[in-house]
């Protein structure tokens, strides 16, 4: 049985060293699997979207397995706040971009493994020319333009794309093919509303949980390409890590599915930022309200000037880094603390970064406050421009 005909006829020119035998050795001698399905291994050719959380383990398995081509797609570089889940960065290539680190860890794994870079951002206008010479597509990316992005790339190519997400401590896994079942937007036919789901930046996420997505996403990969097994297709796979219970969903083909119905509306790629409503972002100033940038809040502290600051993370952000002089109200928490502030003074708004202040100034602004600012980079900014001594997270 062969889930993909391609890589069943390439695999029959594929041959091995002793030094590999040696490797796949416990492999070969599974009835299962045998020296047949390790030669689909490595003719086989998997992208990844994706060398971070669900990418590292996914990746390292993948490369140890013996799957002979793997694409990696990834702009972003190695940050310390990366380390306690991204496992296949090492604290040496903090700083360097993900790709060059990660190629380094899987060539220590596996020097077999052909790996082909793409140190670039998946784009509606790239993504197609990036995914045509590949058999599978893993999705391991933490947003929603790009994973439905992923999705109608592979369902108009007609390939499968294997999907994990996580989030503080869940996470789910499956794999979409249109072509044999439901894709990602039969499971979500409309993103949420922006801001509705926060990242892991903003809401956490449990270090070791990505290791069991990412794995389980490298064995429906292997299980695609060896062609044995039951896959994951018509099924969404949850894991609560705190219970540690998995559970699962069936899910079923939307026959009013724009993309993989038998009546699609889309034809081609489109703008997945606009899809899910994020809108550029705002240089200067956010639903009509000035920013201030942490220079200008420095100025404004050092001078003692006559405004609050409030600060609109959660409790435990608070407790690990704070800018002096600054009153925690919670996002969450405004609506009914509204009253501690008073709309005649100045008010400066800061988080993390800058989006959830945004929004505190925007529920402020339409409460009738007017003398208010938004600051710009939050305590992230403030760390890295005014205070390099502050914890960042």
């Amino acid at each position: 049985m062969s889930f993909l005909p391609d890589v069943s006829a390439r695999s029959g020119s594929v041959s091995f060293s002793n030094d590999e035998t040696k490797r796949y050795g416990r492999h070969l001698i599974m009835p299962e699997f045998t020296l047949a399905g390790q030669q689909k291994l490595k003719a086989a050719r998997v992208l990844t979207i994706g060398t971070g959380g669900l990418g590292s383990p996914l990746l390292a398995y993948l490369a140890a397995a013996g799957v002979g081509k793997i694409g990696l797609v990834d702009y972003d570089t190695v940050d310390y706040s990366n380390l306690h889940r991204q496992i296949i960065h090492k604290t040496r290539n903090v700083g360097k971009p993900k790709i060059t680190s990660a190629i380094e860890t899987l060539k220590e794994i596996n020097p077999y493994v052909e790996v082909e870079p793409f140190e670039t951002s998946f784009r509606s206008d790239n993504a197609l020319e990036i995914i045509k010479d590949y058999d599978i597509v893993v999705d391991g990316t933490d947003n929603f333009p790009t994973r439905y992005l992923v999705n109608d790339a592979c369902v108009l190519t007609g390939k499968p794309n294997v999907y994990g997400s996580i989030f503080r401590f869940d996470g789910q896994a499956s794999v979409f093919w249109g072509q044999k079942g439901p894709c990602y937007r039969c499971l979500y036919p409309e993103p949420p509303e922006p801001g509705m789901v926060p990242s892991c930046a903003e809401g956490g996420v449990l270090g070791v949980l990505p290791g069991i997505i990412g794995v389980i996403q490298a064995i429906e990969t292997v299980k695609l390409i060896v062609g044995f097994g039951d896959l994951l297709i018509g099924r969404l796979l949850l894991f609560d890590a705190l219970k540690m219970k998995f559970r699962e969903l069936k899910l079923r083909k939307d026959p009013k599915c724009p993309i993989c119905g038998p009546n699609p509306s889309i034809k081609e790629l489109i703008d997945y930022d606009q899809f899910c409503g994020i809108q550029p972002i705002q240089p200067v100033q956010t639903n009509g309200i000035p920013e201030i940038s942490v220079r200008e809040l420095k100025q404004a502290l050092d001078e003692k000037r006559d405004f609050d600051l409030i600060d609109v993370r959660e409790p435990q952000e608070w407790e690990i880094s704070r800018i002096p002089g600054a009153k925690l109200i919670p996002l969450g928490d405004l609506p009914k603390r509204i009253h501690e502030l008073d709309s005649s003074r100045e008010i400066y708004l800061q988080c993390k970064v800058g989006g959830r202040s945004a929004k505190a100034a925007k529920f402020l602004h339409d409460s009738g406050f007017r003398k208010i600012k938004n600051v710009a980079g939050g305590i992230d900014a403030w760390s890295h421009e005014i205070d390099p001594s502050m914890p960042t997270y």
